[in-house]
């Protein structure tokens, strides 16, 4: 009898702690915390990888073979708004394909396409690239040493990495990241 009584005591008990937590989470509600690191619902509003990679001209399977991500540097701003005074500029003439934003410039893990990629285009050859011409290249805006890039730009640039290695049948041996985070 007094096994019985024990399993509904901890059964009661149970059931309690369930309905403490539930009201405490229902209460908190659906904003993220304010000072999370990373948080799910604000990276599930950000645009799919998918729509992020299509393109106005035509994708060739044989076009692409290798992706190169680089940092920009701390200054960097939003291919969709005027440049800030000192900002180093990341337009339609910028030299990559992809721009993973950092929420000073554009959203957080915001991945922007330039008119390169939109139309297929290889990066020209200059002293600072001496990439391939099927080469994707892909900036992170951030330094990579005193800037670090959000737990957002991480997560994105290594989705958006993953969906373009899938699509173009690059492998990873052809991913050269500027430095490891």
């Amino acid at each position: 009898m007094s096994s019985q009584y024990r399993s509904a005591k901890v059964f009661s008990a149970a059931a309690i702690s369930v309905i403490i937590g539930a009201v405490i989470l229902k209460t908190l509600g659906s904003s993220p915390p304010s000072a999370g690191a990373f948080s799910l619902s604000d990276y599930y509003r950000l645009e799919p990888i998918e729509e992020v990679i299509s393109s106005r001209h035509a994708q060739l399977s044989w076009r692409w073979n290798r992706i190169k991500i680089d940092y920009s540097g701390p200054k960097t701003h939003n291919i969709d708004q005027p440049a800030p005074p000192n900002a180093v500029s990341i337009s339609e003439d910028v030299d990559y394909h992809f721009v993973v934003c950092n929420g000073l410039a554009g959203n957080d893990g915001q991945i922007q396409s330039t008119e390169i990629w939109q139309r297929q285009l290889s990066i020209p050859h200059s002293q600072t690239w001496g990439g391939s011409e099927k080469t994707i290249r892909i900036c992170i805006i951030a330094d990579g040493k005193i800037v670090r890039p959000t737990d957002f730009q991480i997560k994105r640039a290594e989705a958006l990495v993953e969906a373009l290695s899938r699509k173009f049948n690059i492998r990873s041996s052809s991913i050269n990241y500027t430095e490891s985070w």
